[in-house]
């Protein structure tokens, strides 16, 4: 099965820019991309600059939506936002008071790779961070999902008026420019060994960088058994394997702990995987109002998660009387839950009028 590349340089265009990200796209696209992914075919998609969080956002999605292996390049720098004090990828246009919109956050990046089959995705990431999301970073990790390899660094900011170069990437392109890919951890070793040893020859002192080594998830993860069950069909045997999953967290934990709410996300996954978006849009209703009940904000990215894709799933329902009972809760939702796109609400307006007109 041929594998997905997706190549993703990103920085702020003038005195923002903490790193010259899109520099190392040359390298890396000298590569073959069969040795970019690891799989012997590859398709690579190029985003080099982009301007528009949305458009990287459609091409993630796609990339994400490929049935084969996924590696997935990011070099960039992040930023909080000033109203959540969330991780967002700085893009072209991004300015320190319009991050919230007009970089990426980064917990898109973890949503939509969370659709994927357990272990099939791999993160390779070199990263700056100002002094603020430093700082942050120092208390919380950078979350990309339970399901994925994660390899790579972040580098605190460079000093005043310079530059960064993405050091860790040009050093993973230059090894795999030989032609030959190593297993990712021992490809990220390397990567980390030439940094240093340039760095040293340099003259310079070696960084404080945070290094980032996650595996992947272990053989037997209930995920990887469920997403091959989807993948043979058995839907109805993912669901109810989640569902032993989801009520011994809830049992453990109660019904609104986080391995809980996890195992009720993924049941609303496998009932858009089994086609049955009223079941689907019903339960990630649920998760929203189990979030909000217990006390998270309407702003919290697992709560907007929630309702955009109970939105998305309640667009794909064809009863009419199930998609006027849905609308009318999602439309309450909404009212509390406006989420990042713009008329969200009075699209569900507009849909329950023309529902209530039709009888």
């Amino acid at each position: 099965m041929p594998g997905t590349v997706l190549l993703l340089a990103a920085s702020p265009v003038g005195k923002g820019c903490l790193v010259d990200a899109a520099s190392v796209l040359p390298v890396l696209a000298a590569v073959e991309p069969a040795v970019l992914s690891g799989a012997d075919t590859a398709n690579v998609v190029e985003l080099a600059d982009p301007l528009e969080p949305q458009a990287v956002l459609t091409r993630l999605r796609a990339a994400a939506a490929a049935p084969g292996p996924l590696t997935v390049y990011v070099v960039g720098q992040l930023q909080l936002d000033r109203r959540q004090r969330l991780p967002h990828l700085a893009l072209a246009r991004t300015t320190p008071a319009t991050v919230r919109y007009t970089a990426l956050p980064w917990h898109w990046i973890k949503e939509e790779l969370r659709l994927r089959p357990s272990g099939a995705t791999t993160l390779l990431l070199d990263l700056h961070a100002d002094q603020e999301t430093w700082q942050w970073l120092r208390a919380n990790p950078l979350d990309c999902g339970r399901n994925n390899a994660v390899h790579g660094r972040i580098a605190p900011p460079p000093s005043r008026r310079t530059v960064a170069t993405p050091a860790y990437m040009r050093a993973v392109a230059t090894i795999l420019r030989s032609g030959h890919r190593p297993p990712t951890d021992q490809l990220h070793q390397q990567a980390l060994a030439r940094v240093a040893a340039d760095a040293a020859a340099g003259g310079t002192p070696a960084g404080a960088d945070l290094v980032l080594t996650v595996p992947g998830p272990a053989e037997g993860d209930p995920h990887a058994v469920i997403a091959a069950a989807v993948q043979s069909g058995r839907h109805a045997d993912a669901d109810a394997l989640a569902a032993r999953h989801e009520a011994a967290a809830a049992h453990a934990h109660g019904p609104a702990s986080e391995d809980a709410l996890h195992w009720a996300e993924v049941r609303a996954d496998l009932a858009m995987f089994a086609g049955d978006p009223v079941r689907s849009c019903r339960a990630w209703l649920t998760v929203a109002e189990t979030r909000l009940g217990a006390g998270q904000p309407p702003g919290a990215p697992a709560v907007e998660a929630a309702v955009d894709r109970a939105h998305h799933q309640w667009g794909r329902v064809r009863d009419a009387g199930a998609a006027r009972e849905l609308g009318t809760a999602l439309a309450a939702l909404r009212g509390r839950v406006p989420g990042r796109r713009e008329g969200a609400l009075d699209h569900v307006q507009r849909e329950l009028s023309r529902l209530q007109t039709q009888g």
